[in-house]
């Protein structure tokens, strides 16, 4: 089965209005990744917290959207020594960074990019999440990164959690954030955008990003 949303809720409406949209301040946007790390790490953090703090500090890192996150495969990941997921995009690095290998746009151009340590700390913690969501499903965990986090219905049908998870489920996860942010913290900051692009430029537009390198296309034929 492919990739599912988290809810029978009917999509909203495309708007009508397009990019540009307001960015958030960088403040703002480190402010929704401390955040998020923070609730992630907790004891009693619930993994839908934990994925879209994966979510943040990946894009706070590299700058992908959601359609290059959906395209991360655990392999992907380097961790480090003690980091589940260790793959193939490893190299030299600072103490406690990792890296990620990410497939960019529609051409799914490939580039690593170094993690930050506290972004591995985050992808350490959901690694074994990941695992715990996908124990009730036949044979073994999913490639993908990320994943969905609660049962769900498909066609009538109901899903086990742990199954790669859609745009639209990724969409649906930041607004149910954020509408619970802002009804918490109203009176205290101004709202949160319900789009996670509009944080995602915020990123980007600073040049916190680390750019990566270039790889080769994976079906690409060595020369002899």
């Amino acid at each position: 089965m492919g990739p599912v949303s988290e809810t029978e809720e009917t999509p909203p409406a495309p708007a009508s209005t397009r990019y540009p949209r307001p960015t958030v301040s960088l403040d703002e946007a480190e402010w929704v990744w401390r955040q998020l790390s923070v609730e992630a790490l907790r004891p009693d953090g619930k993994p839908e917290i934990v994925r879209l703090a994966v979510i943040a500090g990946l894009t706070r890192a590299t700058g992908a959207r959601y359609g290059d996150l959906l395209r991360v495969r655990a392999e992907d990941l380097d961790l480090g020594a003690d980091g589940a997921g260790r793959g193939r995009v490893g190299g030299a690095r600072a103490a406690g960074e990792g890296h990620v290998l990410v497939r960019h746009g529609k051409h799914r151009t490939p580039r690593r990019h170094r993690v930050p340590p506290e972004v591995v700390v985050v992808l350490r913690h959901w690694m074994v999440v990941r695992t715990e969501l996908a124990a009730e499903l036949e044979g073994s965990v999913p490639r993908a990164l990320l994943l969905t986090v609660h049962h769900t219905h498909d066609n009538g049908t109901t899903v086990s959690s742990g199954l790669p998870i859609t745009r639209q489920g990724l969409v649906l996860s930041w607004r149910r954030f954020v509408h619970r942010t802002n009804a918490r913290h109203g009176a205290l900051r101004p709202p949160l955008p319900t789009r996670f692009e509009q944080v995602r430029r915020a990123w980007t537009d600073a040049g916190l990003i680390d750019p990566g390198n270039a790889l080769p296309p994976e079906n690409s034929v060595p020369s002899t």
